[in-house]
């Protein structure tokens, strides 16, 4: 991978990560609790399950399966089942709050639907613009 690829992948992790956690800080204080009370591993396993998508997601966009929806769900189960295994490994030193797996699962799947979506609606933009030049260059 190039620089380029790199940065990419950075950048979007640590917009992702700053958004969710100030988004989780936000709510917290909403609701009156003005300290994290999982405390800081809870904050790396957020870091870890995010980079856990990341790197699906950004494999998923090179795979070369043709349909885009098969190509996404090639790289979303087998991510989720890692999510929820690192999931049951923090069980190991802590115990999980009983609806863990749920949580793991809307957010995980929330954030990866969105991530599709906008990856989607990037590819379409770009061939409706090499589309666009095709036809500029062929007048």
């Amino acid at each position: 991978m190039n620089q380029k690829k790199w940065i990419r992948i950075v950048s979007i992790y640590s917009i992702i990560y700053t958004g969710i956690t100030l988004l989780s800080s936000v709510l917290y204080l909403c609701n009156g609790i003005y300290e994290d009370p999982s405390g800081n591993l809870h904050e790396l396993d957020r870091a870890m399950i995010l980079l856990i998508g990341i790197a699906a997601f950004e494999l998923c966009t090179n795979l070369p399966v043709k349909p885009l929806i098969l190509r996404y769900v090639t790289a979303y189960i087998p991510s989720l089942l890692l999510a929820f295994a690192y999931v049951w490994s923090t069980g190991l030193r802590e115990p999980l709050a009983k609806t863990a797996y749920r949580d793991i699962w809307i957010n995980f799947t929330s954030l990866f639907v969105i991530l599709c979506i906008i990856n989607t609606v990037t590819d379409v933009c770009k061939k409706k613009r090499g589309q666009k030049g095709k036809m500029k260059n062929n007048e």
